[in-house]
């Protein structure tokens, strides 16, 4: 890691400088929070108790 103290990737090439502004747009709430905006949480609950009953019938056949 020596050879990196002064370039801006890491040993394995990642470009730090993206990642930090990845990492500020992902906290900053300017990264996905579109979607949970859009998401019915009662629909999603239904669905996951189906696809459980489902599979316990499934599974006791």
């Amino acid at each position: 890691m020596a050879n990196n103290q002064y370039s801006n990737k890491t040993a394995s090439g990642t470009d730090i400088q993206h990642v930090k502004q990845k990492n500020a747009q992902a906290s900053s709430g300017k990264y996905g929070t579109e979607f949970a905006s859009e998401t019915d949480v009662q629909h999603v609950k239904r669905q996951n108790a189906q696809a459980s009953a489902n599979k316990n019938q499934n599974s006791s056949r």
